[in-house]
């Protein structure tokens, strides 16, 4: 007889999984019966975590509209069950299973949109830190001011995408969509240094000036990641952004 621990893992598995047969510990009058009753189970489970995408992912669902987004996320829930007991995290993988979903292929900015929303998602639900003053800033050595490094709110991340991802998520966020005002490649940063996340486009070379930051770059290290990325990127715009977002919660000096 296999234990309660054996039992509980192909219970909690053949829930998660269209794929697998019914637990033979489970009974009824008759085998097909069993089957129609787990299947019950299996439904609510496949419900639930469709409702769950549908919270985490609102603008996607409203571009592809209602039953689109359903039969995508059930395809979605029966290949890739929940790897965490915490809701909050599942749909990781989802913006790239909507990159290769072939009825989405008119859609090619999908994916995008979709990443932008799992990581509001997880600004939403990081840990809070005080951030910085701006006056943190004004003593510094302005002459050693490249030396510096910089640690970033945890709820800070760096989005970029081939599309104006940002924008049509803009567009989408009035009960009437507006038109967008950019239709080329974007970056957008997402955070939540008080009690709300915002969401807010780059400048050009901005991204990789954030994303250094975020790797433990000193603010010199990043300003020339910001150029390498871009011929247009403004150190002064990516700073006065550091510092205007209230996403810096310390500094360190490297010397």
């Amino acid at each position: 007889m296999p234990g309660t621990l054996s039992l509980q893992a192909e219970f909690a598995g053949a829930l998660l999984s269209m794929a697998r047969p019914v637990p033979a510990a489970v009974k009824g009058a008759a085998q097909g019966r069993a089957e129609r009753r787990f299947a019950v189970h299996r439904n609510t489970i496949a419900a639930g975590l469709i409702e769950a995408l549908q919270a985490r992912f609102p603008v996607v669902q409203r571009l592809v509209g209602d039953d689109f987004f359903r039969a995508m996320a059930r395809a979605f829930v029966a290949l890739e069950p929940p790897s965490s007991p915490l809701l909050f995290l599942y749909g990781e993988s989802f913006p790239a299973f909507i990159a290769r979903y072939t009825p989405e292929a008119p859609l090619p900015y999908l994916g995008d949109v979709a990443r932008l929303e799992y990581a509001r998602g997880l600004a939403y639900h990081a840990a809070d830190r005080e951030p910085l003053a701006a006056s943190s800033f004004a003593v510094l050595d302005q002459g050693r001011l490249s030396d510096f490094t910089v640690t970033l709110h945890p709820s800070v991340f760096v989005v970029t995408s081939a599309s104006p991802a940002f924008s049509i998520w803009l567009a989408n966020q009035a009960e009437t969509a507006s038109p967008l005002r950019h239709r080329g490649a974007e970056a957008a940063l997402v955070s939540r240094p008080c009690l709300d996340v915002e969401t807010r486009r780059l400048q050009p070379g901005t991204d990789a000036f954030l994303s250094a930051l975020k790797d433990g770059s000193t603010i010199g290290a990043a300003i020339i990641a910001g150029n390498e990325a871009s011929a247009s990127f403004s150190a002064a715009e990516a700073l006065a952004t550091l510092i205007g977002a209230n996403i810096a919660i310390g500094l360190g000096d490297s010397a």
